[in-house]
């Protein structure tokens, strides 16, 4: 295991996006300072030092890495549908590929970025499809066919150099539905109306502010090389039984163990032995029986 020191200056990139603003928040409570960069001018932001620039380019990222020990890069086109294939895909590796190496040639030692479930190929599909077992696991066949998955596969892969070409410990954080409030009531709403909407994203979220607790434990955890995880909140964001869902929605999977109540079909284990994460903010729900209705073949 590596030796880790509390970092004393964190460079977040996409600074003003929900995950960017609570991992400032997280990183202020913890008593670090924060360099925030953002593609454009991000307002108000509690960082005191702000660089505005695209994290593709050398000399915004060397500008930004000036006093930092570490880094959290979260800046991406967050789905397919922002901007063109190429641009997606494109602009997300470009991004990984400069902040690390960048982040490596200026001597940091800790890195952490923002992968997805998406990883996965399920939730951007042009066609359903099914995992080839559940619960979900970071050894998951992948089934990518999106250029928002490609990137994040490309991501990871890029990480795990940057860790043997710099000496470089990184976490990949493999992040689902990232919820605030409000875009947890929709997604509850939507879900309660419609199962089957949530079937790719196998019913999985996580409360922005556990993501920003996961990014911070990502940054202290005594850990060597690169590491991807899966972080999720422990029960689904849905009122019915996940072994029903499983069995209306995802019948082809095959069940490798009993999933009780609300559990998320996700194995968490990595997170919780890496890094010591469990998500704290869960939505309480009363289980009730699903409803019948169609399935998706």
């Amino acid at each position: 295991m590596s030796d880790v020191s509390t970092p004393r200056r964190i460079l977040v990139t996409g600074a003003s996006g929900l995950v960017g603003r609570a991992v400032i928040d997280e990183i202020l409570a913890r008593g670090a300072d924060v360099t925030a960069l953002d593609l454009a001018n991000p307002g108000a932001l509690p960082a005191d030092r702000i660089i505005v620039g695209n994290a593709a380019d050398p000399a915004t990222v060397r500008a930004g890495l000036e006093g930092v020990d570490a880094v959290v890069h979260l800046a991406a086109r967050p789905s397919p549908h922002h901007g063109t294939p190429l641009e997606v895909f494109g602009g997300n590796t470009a991004s990984t590929f400069n902040v690390l190496e960048e982040a490596g040639q200026a001597g940091v030692r800790r890195a952490v970025i923002a992968s997805s479930y998406s990883i996965l190929g399920l939730p951007w599909a042009a066609r359903r499809k099914h995992p080839a077992y559940l619960p979900i696991d970071e050894a998951l066949p992948l089934q990518i066919e999106d250029p928002y998955g490609l990137s994040k596969l490309v991501d990871e892969n890029t990480a795990r150099v940057m860790a043997d070409r710099h000496g470089m410990d990184v976490v990949a954080l493999r992040f689902p539905f990232i919820a605030d409030r409000e875009r947890e009531a929709a997604r509850l709403a939507e879900t309660i109306e419609n199962p089957e909407s949530g079937a790719a994203d196998c019913w999985s979220y996580l409360d922005v502010r556990d993501a920003a607790a996961a990014a911070w434990l990502s940054l202290v955890a005594p850990l060597r090389g690169f590491h991807a995880v899966f972080v999720a909140a422990p029960q689904t964001l849905a009122p019915y039984p996940t072994e029903a869902l499983i069995a209306a929605y995802h019948s082809a999977s095959e069940l490798r163990r009993p999933i009780p109540e609300r559990d998320v079909p996700i194995d968490l284990s990595a997170a919780r032995d890496l890094l010591g994460f469990a998500a704290r903010h869960v939505v309480d729900l009363d289980v009730r029986p699903l409803p019948e209705g169609g399935r998706y073949a």
